[in-house]
């Protein structure tokens, strides 16, 4: 009896119907989110795909010259990366750019110029791009390249320390000297030096009249500017072959000092400056004391050991007399 009138409770009835309600809309909404998706056309991604060796040896010259004009950058940066890729590997190419950037003719030689220094700098891509131009056909070629820029502008006289003109020399100078500068850093200097650097070239500047004159102002020129020639100008004075090109093109001068005259001719002067606690008007007093290495083994034994001292200063005073402390020593050293 109990149990009947428990199933015939409103309430629960109530409860049952909203309870069915809820589920059957949890159900139809599942149902209709799947069918949603399942009907819902996707775009397809596109897939990545790389360049490989194959690809790269497929194109052929008039495909590359199209992707070189297309309007998306990536593209033209890849043909152009193809191209500096199959110059460098290629020895029949280098060889070409190297003949022209010895032509007399200005044009063509600027744009084998350009070129050449595009297909050797891509150094992310290659490990070693220069190796094509480690040899002494380059050297040369890059040689006579400098050799036909000394015509093709005057140049001023280089006797200014304090004005660098590097950079307002004709682009196809600096490009030779880009080249045969990475070239020194990463190969030396002997191949440039024999291909006649020195004296073709570097000896034909306007360093002055006279020969002392050249020599001061290519002193000058090395010690003060700093660009790619006194960079080269540098590794040439730094090397046995180099020196002896300078030697010979007069622009240094073979300077040699006897072992009698490097121990009599020293002399140095030692500047003394300090502020003694005691001068209340602050003056600074000056000590010069010169010293000449004319004195016997003994006698600099026994100055070394009198002038030993030590300074004790906690920085709360300005250095004086009173914080050094001299080394005691009696009179038979």
């Amino acid at each position: 009896m109990g149990f009947n009138s428990f199933l015939r409770d409103e309430r629960l009835l109530a409860a049952g119907l909203g309870l069915t309600t809820v589920g059957l809309l949890f159900v139809m909404r599942t149902i209709l989110e799947y069918y949603r998706d399942e009907a819902e056309i996707k775009p397809t991604p596109p897939k990545t795909q790389y360049i490989t060796q194959e690809t790269e040896d497929s194109l052929k010259l008039g495909t590359l010259e199209s992707l070189l004009g297309h309007y998306n950058f990536a593209i033209r940066d890849t043909a152009l990366k193809i191209v500096a890729g199959r110059a460098v590997n290629d020895s029949s190419t280098i060889n070409y750019l190297l003949w022209g950037i010895t032509r007399k003719d200005y044009e063509e030689r600027m744009e084998a110029l350009r070129a050449l220094a595009f297909a050797v700098e891509d150094k992310e891509t290659f490990q070693e791009p220069l190796s094509v131009l480690n040899t002494p056909r380059a050297y040369s070629a890059l040689v006579r390249s400098l050799e036909l820029c000394l015509d093709d502008v005057e140049h001023e006289k280089l006797d200014d320390p304090l004005y660098d003109e590097y950079y307002l020399r004709d682009i196809g100078e600096r490009r030779c000297l880009m080249l045969a500068s990475q070239l020194i850093h990463r190969y030396g200097i002997e191949k440039l030096v024999e291909a006649g650097f020195v004296e073709k070239w570097l000896a034909r500047q306007r360093w002055g009249d006279s020969d002392e004159e050249r020599q001061k102002n290519f002193a000058l020129y090395t010690e003060r500017k700093k660009n790619r020639i006194s960079d080269i100008s540098f590794h040439l004075k730094t090397s046995k072959v180099g020196q002896k090109a300078l030697l010979k093109a007069k622009l240094i001068t073979k300077y040699r000092k006897s072992k009698r005259d490097r121990g009599d001719h020293i002399k140095v002067v030692l500047e003394i400056s300090m502020t003694n606690e005691d001068d209340h008007d602050g003056t600074l007093r000056t000590e010069l004391v010169p010293r000449v290495n004319d004195q016997s083994a003994e006698e600099q034994r026994l100055r070394r050991r009198h002038r030993e001292a030590m300074v004790l200063n906690d920085g709360t005073h300005s250095l004086g007399r009173s914080d050094i402390i001299e080394r005691e020593h009696d009179s038979n050293g």
